[in-house]
């Protein structure tokens, strides 16, 4: 139980300080796919230290559940985990609880992402009743733009296995070509990351688990850094004065300069397109990735370490 222990601590000082240590650094706008990479390594070893303390404490309970997570294990690695049968009930208790969070997190991922399907669908029910497909046009038609009529400007991705851009006359007249491509390209670059299905897992740890700091923290910060990044690919593309300025033309009306809610991101967003930081060099970015990617190696090595130890002797 010595092991699970020291794994539930790891997960709650990751948890507790991870969220305050990437705040402090201004890398994270600068380096936005970067950023989104260590959220995920930091989520990822949490969830890790989670599951590796529920196997350890299951087999200190049960030895059916010793059988089977040490069935190719010589005897002297089960005995260095030293699974004793005192504090059976405390181990039982662990594993039941960790269980159940893991069951609580595929059944939170499972709604959410059910929700977003019936969201997709509901849209697109809606744009077939105001932008209807005319006879000739094939009805599996996918990766297509949608135009639809309406003084908002406005322009959006529908995800899914048919990818489809929809925007409004509004946007239309509002943006001229250049600031359209723009559009298309901030669009095209959430749906070639999927950044549709980083929403659903943040969404899903933040409204299942509210209390833990890193999964709010992960959540409002994939939000953020989805945009940036889409920016980025814009930007590259057609100038990041070109996508400022797309940016601007679709959010004026809204009233988000100046004041605060859903869209208080969007000065923010311009002032980084007109006034770019200057990005890491590729040695620091390379860094970055190596030690974002040992984080979630670190509760891989306490779990396993006496059971090197013992093969290593």
């Amino acid at each position: 139980m010595v092991i699970a222990i020291t794994l539930l601590v790891l997960g709650g000082l990751t948890a507790a300080t991870a969220p305050r240590v990437l705040a402090r650094g201004s890398w994270p706008d600068r380096e936005p796919v970067l950023a989104l990479w260590v959220w995920q390594c930091v989520v990822a070893a949490v969830l890790l230290c989670c599951v590796l303390a529920m196997a350890l404490s299951g087999a200190a309970a049960w030895h059916g559940v010793r059988g089977q997570v040490f069935r190719p294990a010589p005897s002297s690695v089960v005995e260095a985990y030293a699974l004793q049968p005192d504090g059976q009930r405390w181990a039982a208790a662990v594993a039941l609880l960790l269980a159940g969070g893991g069951a609580w997190t595929a059944v939170m991922l499972t709604r959410e992402v059910r929700a977003a399907r019936a969201a997709r669908r509901r849209r697109r029910a809606e744009l077939l009743t105001r932008s209807p497909r005319l006879p000739w046009e094939p009805a599996d038609a996918g990766d297509r733009l949608v135009v639809l009529e309406d003084e908002w400007p406005d322009a959006w991705m529908l995800p899914g296995p048919q990818p489809r851009l929809v925007i409004t006359t509004g946007a239309l007249r509002r943006l001229n070509r250049r600031q359209l491509d723009a559009v298309l390209a901030h669009e095209q670059g959430h749906a070639r990351a999927r950044h549709h299905w980083l929403l659903h897992c943040s969404g899903a740890l933040a409204h299942g688990f509210p209390r833990v700091p890193v999964f709010a923290a992960f959540q409002h910060q994939v939000h953020r850094l989805v945009e940036l990044a889409a920016d980025d690919v814009a930007s590259r593309r057609f100038g990041r004065l070109t996508t400022a300025l797309a940016l601007v033309g679709l959010n004026e009306d809204r009233g988000v300069f100046g004041h605060r809610g859903h869209h208080a991101h969007v000065p923010h967003r311009v002032h980084r397109l007109l006034a770019p930081a200057q990005r890491l060099t590729a040695a620091r970015r390379l860094r970055l990735t190596a030690a974002a990617a040992l984080v979630p190696a670190v509760p891989l090595l306490v779990a396993f370490a006496p059971g090197l130890t013992a093969l290593g002797r």
